[in-house]
């Protein structure tokens, strides 16, 4: 079975999308499927600062197709990138005929797939993930939200993360609960793993605890509140120390914050991280921190949890589906500085409940969320499609594309 795997963004891009796409078409392969990836990259200073940027690199055994987001780069054009892939998708099938299309992200890429399957009549499957469920169509304009709903409706198959997550776009967009396919995240249990010789909730160094956030580095994803919290901790608790790794919108903001603070030396910030490196990075931290306003399924969670960490999460969508307070992590609610100042006090006071924590969530993450688990359940949604005729029941939206916030600043949507 050929697969036309099209993403919005993949390496070196810093998005935990990027993450999902390579283990996904890696396990694709190793099941013996035939994949093509045709996915975008930023190539501007802006796009790269952002993100990271740059053409898309090899993947062993999939035909990796990158190109440049022009459209988006300039005034946040998204329908000329759309066209692009469009041709690039009929193009290739032109050469080696595609059994299903699946998209990664509703919208650029998931309105592309739906394109391609009415000209093409091959079905096609949408994974509905992050931002995109957060804010495509949400208070922004006509254009995407007649886009969203038109790829939530008529998909062959809408793939999502979690009951929370579907939840919110539920009610964001009143689509048929039935609509939904639930497949939850996943992680590479054989690259996140504690350090050799290491128990799960161990301090590394009891005399300097370490704090990590490992992520983009966005306000939506609770960073400042971190560095808040830290504020309050770091006066009485002059040993412990916070690594900030990942690159994203409000990098310079958290720079200038932690210089001009008393406590800015007990903070290291280690922006990009290559994802070879990333490993590394959790095994140098004894707790892992992720106050998130919301999520499709958090990535980098799950890989907290492989590699043995505890974790404090906000309680928030996407989140609450796989960390239960005080049973397998602690959760506070999202913003809530004073909670999440709390959550991590207590965790740094109890060494009983952070090694039950972290154990748990280790036997937990092995169990349920292992690539070859979680690749089975897509799998199947292809074999379900193959063959099957796409619902082309829908209009193609010909009016002009209306105003919208997210023009201005097109990597936040």
């Amino acid at each position: 079975m050929h697969i036309c795997f099209i993403s919005r963004r993949y390496f070196p891009a810093i998005s935990g999308m990027s993450v999902y796409a390579q283990n996904l078409l890696r396990e694709l392969v190793a099941l013996g499927y035939q994949v093509t990836m045709i996915s975008q990259y930023r190539g501007d200073a802006q796009g790269r600062g952002v993100y990271g940027g740059g053409p898309p690199p090899p993947v062993p055994g999939v035909r990796v197709l990158g190109f440049e987001a022009l459209g988006e780069q300039n005034g946040g054009r998204f329908e000329d990138d759309i066209n692009t892939l469009l041709a690039a998708v009929l193009r290739t099938h032109a050469e080696t005929p595609f059994d299903v299309i699946h998209a990664q992200y509703g919208y650029p890429p998931g309105l592309v797939a739906l394109l391609a399957s009415r000209r093409l009549g091959v079905p096609n499957v949408v994974s509905i993930q992050g931002g995109d469920g957060h804010w495509v169509g949400v208070d922004c304009c006509n254009t995407h939200q007649q886009a969203i709903r038109t790829v939530l409706d008529h998909a062959g198959a809408v793939l999502i993360g979690c009951e929370s997550f579907a939840e919110e776009v539920i009610d964001n967009h009143g689509t048929a609960a039935d609509r939904f396919t639930i497949v939850p995240g996943a992680v590479d249990v054989e690259r996140f793993r504690p350090a050799p010789g290491w128990q799960a909730g161990q301090w590394r160094k009891p005399a300097q605890p370490t704090l990590l956030y490992h992520g983009r580095v966005d306000r939506r994803k609770g960073v400042l509140d971190l560095l808040a919290a830290f504020g309050e901790l770091a006066p009485e608790r002059p040993n412990l120390q916070l690594l900030i790794s990942g690159i994203g919108p409000d990098y310079e903001e958290v720079r200038q914050q932690v210089a001009a603070a008393p406590w800015g030396a007990q903070v290291e910030l280690a922006g990009y991280v290559d994802y070879d490196a990333v490993p590394a990075i959790y095994h140098r931290a004894d707790v892992f921190v992720s106050p998130t306003y919301a999520e499709g399924f958090s990535n980098t969670i799950l890989e907290a949890m492989s590699s043995g960490l505890p974790v404090v999460g906000g309680a928030a969508v996407g989140v609450v589906d796989c960390l239960r307070d005080a049973d397998n992590g602690l959760l506070h609610p999202p913003g809530d500085v004073p909670a999440l100042t709390n959550a991590l006090r207590r965790l740094l006071d109890d060494e009983s409940l952070r090694n039950r924590l972290a154990e748990r969530a280790l036997a937990e993450v092995r169990e349920k969320y292992a690539w070859p688990v979680v690749t089975s359940q897509i799998a199947a949604v292809y074999q379900q499609l193959r063959g099957t005729a796409p619902d082309v029941s829908w209009r193609e939206d010909t009016t002009a594309p209306a105003p919208c916030r997210y023009r201005a600043v097109p990597h936040l949507l």
